[in-house]
């Protein structure tokens, strides 16, 4: 939250339920359309190239060279240690995205892939291809955009590596957030 009000001036989780506020906290109620202009924001500040991952490079991120449900394995027992989720978060009245960086890190050493909150990658959403790509980039257009990873809410099935959600890019809820690249 504090990187977003340093870019963008604004607070749109302010107010609304479901939210702990502080500048370690994910930035929230944000659509595609928030996400995309911050990331042209930030570039422009910066003189760097910011965007929202594809959803292939989304997924590398998240497995961190694994094949594994998890980035940590198959084990949804291990899940706490890496996630919040709806058994540790939802389901003991903990009701919002928490902290970042308070789970273990991924293999690349990056946290919060699993749960927290729902990231919005750049891709329209489709079925997947039939033929095995490599780093394909989604199709033209659509009706939905990607997001992954799950959120404070979602039950361990919905935070694994490959599971994928869908919603229209104008949508903003709160446990709507994202992660950037820098090129």
């Amino acid at each position: 939250q504090g990187q977003w009000k340093k870019v963008m001036g604004t607070e749109p989780w302010k107010g609304k339920g479901y939210v702990q506020e502080g500048d370690d906290y994910p930035a929230v109620y944000v659509s595609w359309g928030d996400a995309v202009a911050f990331c042209k924001k930030l570039s422009a500040m910066e003189g760097r190239t910011y965007r929202l991952p594809t959803e292939a490079e989304w997924e590398y991120a998240c497995r961190g060279e694994t094949k594994t449900a998890f980035s940590f394995g198959d084990d949804e027992a291990d899940l706490e240690k890496y996630a919040w989720f709806d058994g540790n978060a939802w389901d003991i009245i903990e009701k919002y995205a928490h902290r970042a960086a308070q789970k273990q890190p991924n293999p690349f050493g990056l946290h919060d892939m699993h749960g927290n909150v729902w990231e919005w990658c750049s891709d329209w959403y489709d079925d997947y291809p039939s033929t095995p790509l490599r780093d394909p980039q989604g199709p033209d257009s659509g009706s939905f955009r990607v997001l992954r990873g799950g959120s404070w809410s979602s039950v361990p099935s919905s935070v694994r590596c490959a599971y994928r959600n869908d919603f229209t890019p104008e949508y903003r809820y709160d446990f709507f957030g994202f992660r950037l690249v820098l090129e």
